[in-house]
């Protein structure tokens, strides 16, 4: 049965419980409180008005007086009554406190929505995001959706010599001491950023000095700092077509506007860049074009840095996974052909090592290090200083050197697999570029639909995606092309051949298809 007051002779509204079953999840103080605020928030109680004492309410509501008075205390608290002595409990004028939440703390809500309207505030609804708060969550939401973030990971883990590896991160934390807690130079650890640099040049042909190294977290930092600092709103960016979908997330979210630069066998077509008048950066994948695995040939090169010097636009250079080079001599980097500074260099441990690392490093022109060092320190403020010594000092003993040798065996036996599995296939799959990285295309014919065939291909261990996502930009008319992406790095030789078997028989190579015809009987 309801239980309720009414103040006599004034006019006052009923100040009432419900039923024990509508609000049975919160305690009757708060019950209590919870009615007597709407009677004040909606005006039924006015500013002025005097509520029944303790005393009254709980013979009328047949409550303790502790209960009443945890109540009345609430509503003091939240400044929705006063009380005075020789006054009473009078209602505050609450014109400016409408939108107060109630500020006592509640039982844990219900399984299923209270019924009852009182019982629970509306949520308020969230803050509306800015323009460039819009485009990075729905540019972050297209990319969790998308099919390539499906693949596995491409490195395997089980191989990295984690033994050494808990030693030197002991080791950097005993050498640092009280200094191992508190924060490293934004910019990075300088030892790193000198092993940095000494590899670069040596493996990739990078110019550089450890000043011009900016130590991050991932490819998407250095990406998302990039155009932070170098792009304006509306500004001209050029990506591979097809390319990499996260790069071009990340201009886009930043305000850019962005366009594809079509590849072919021979990479990036940068004999057409004078098509997009007004372009501020071109971003590139050279020495293995993601994700067709093609290298961007010298001339091509040479035509992107003279483009870039006169038009004073910037190259970012991403060279995500070229320590994998299984056939002929590595290929140099843009970057070290460039004499004008206008070339950003992007490098990866996360890809090389383990992703948990957490470590990448951006190699900008001098002019930039300051600026760069200054964004990180106002962004994040820096990786984890002890992380970094121990890469520094895993760098320097040989151990680095030593496990990319041994990993580029290991991966390559991955794709010699890979490779001897589609090969056997014949007409029915046109192999890409295989001669470096952890992936390489199946071309397919032309209707093929290759988003069937990856799915048949999933769940096998062998990381497969359809190539037809890659491309952002169609013409219309024109067939998107298809293929599928494989990433074998992670896989085992049996979950090689296990992933090839699943969607190989939805191929129907042609030239069987046509012996079976021949030997067809006639009508």
């Amino acid at each position: 049965m309801r239980r309720s007051t009414r103040r006599r002779g004034s006019g006052a509204p009923t100040i009432a419980l419900p039923l024990a079953s509508e609000r049975e999840e919160l305690p009757l103080y708060a019950q209590l409180y919870q009615n007597i605020r709407e009677h004040i928030l909606s005006g039924s109680l006015a500013a002025g008005a005097t509520i029944p004492s303790a005393r009254t309410m709980a013979a009328d509501l047949r409550l303790s007086r502790n209960t009443i008075e945890a109540a009345l205390g609430l509503l003091v608290e939240d400044g929705f009554v006063t009380r005075r002595v020789g006054a009473g409990t009078v209602v505050a004028d609450v014109r400016d406190l409408a939108s107060l939440a109630p500020r006592w703390r509640r039982a844990p809500a219900p399984a299923t929505p209270a019924r009852d309207p009182l019982l629970t505030e509306p949520a308020a609804p969230p803050a509306p995001l800015s323009a460039r708060g819009a485009r990075l969550a729905a540019a972050g939401l297209a990319e969790r959706d998308a099919d390539h973030r499906g693949l596995p990971t491409t490195v395997d883990v089980t191989k990295f010599p984690l033994g050494e590896w808990n030693r030197l991160l002991a080791r950097a934390s005993r050498e640092r001491g009280l200094r191992a807690l508190q924060s490293g130079d934004p910019q990075g650890d300088r030892a790193l950023r000198r092993a940095v640099a000494e590899h670069v040049r040596l493996a990739r042909g990078v110019r550089c000095t450890a000043d011009q190294v900016l130590i991050v977290n991932s490819t998407q930092q250095a990406l998302d700092l990039t155009s932070r600092l170098l792009l304006a709103a509306g500004d001209l960016v050029l990506v591979e077509e097809p390319g990499y979908p996260s790069a071009r997330a990340v201009f886009t979210a930043g305000g850019a506007t962005v366009s594809g630069l079509p590849v072919d066998r021979h990479g990036a077509r940068t004999d057409r860049l004078e098509e997009f008048p007004g372009t501020r950066m071109l971003y590139l994948t050279p020495s293995h074009q993601f994700p067709l695995g093609v290298t961007l040939t010298l001339r091509r090169r040479m035509a992107a840095l003279a483009w870039a010097r006169a038009h004073g636009a910037w190259i970012v250079e991403d060279d995500y996974d070229s320590e994998f080079r299984y056939d002929g001599r590595p290929i140099a980097a843009l970057q070290g052909l460039d004499r004008h500074g206008r070339v950003l260099y992007i490098g990866t441990f996360n890809k090389v090592l383990f992703p948990g690392l957490r470590l990448a490093y951006l190699i900008v022109p001098e002019a930039l290090a300051d600026s760069y060092t200054s964004a990180r320190r106002l962004t994040d403020g820096g990786s984890p200083p002890n992380v970094q010594t121990a890469l520094a000092a895993f760098i320097r003993s040989g151990h680095f050197a030593a496990h990319l040798r041994r990993m580029r065996l290991h991966y390559r036996t991955r794709r010699d697999a890979l490779v001897r599995r589609l090969t056997a296939l014949g007409d029915a799959i046109r192999l890409g570029a295989s001669d470096t990285g952890l992936h390489l295309v199946a071309h397919l014919a032309d209707g093929v639909d290759d988003e069937r065939l990856a799915a048949a291909g999933a769940g096998f261990g062998l990381g497969i995606a359809p190539l037809s996502n890659y491309f952002a930009e169609h013409r219309a008319g024109e067939p998107v092309p298809r293929g599928l992406l494989l990433t074998f790095g992670a896989s085992s030789i049996a979950e090689i051949g296990a992933g090839a078997a699943a969607f190989s028989p939805l191929l129907r190579p042609p030239r069987a298809a046509a012996r079976r015809a021949t030997r067809a009987p006639s009508p």
